[in-house]
């Protein structure tokens, strides 16, 4: 990102990424800024990674394990997942969540 822009976050492709997850994702030079729809039902296995994560639900419930903490997620909720902490979850309602990671998410590029 060269020069500061206002856009529209519909102009940004939605990718699935995993089944029944939908990715919008914006890559700065540091980091990854994921809006993600969910749809009900849909789950993400444990899994762990080298970036730091800060999820925030926007919308629904989802239930997230971070470590060996399991917690329903409401609207308003946010945790802060440490790099390489196993985490997981899975969407109780449709959800729309974001997710910001540090560094960049490259393999989502």
């Amino acid at each position: 990102m060269t020069n500061p822009s206002f856009r529209q976050l519909a102009d940004i492709p939605v990718r699935e990424l995993f089944p029944g997850f939908f990715f919008q994702l914006i890559h700065t030079a540091n980091n990854t800024y994921s809006f993600v729809s969910v749809k009900a039902g849909s789950s993400l296995p444990i899994h762990n990674h080298v970036h730091t994560q800060s999820s925030f639900l926007l919308e629904g419930r989802f239930e997230m394990t971070v470590g060996t903490e399991t917690s329903i997620m409401e609207p308003s909720t946010f945790i802060l997942i440490p790099a390489n902490m196993p985490h997981g979850g899975r969407a109780i309602t449709d959800c729309k969540l974001l997710d910001i990671f540090s560094p960049v998410r490259e393999d989502y590029m």
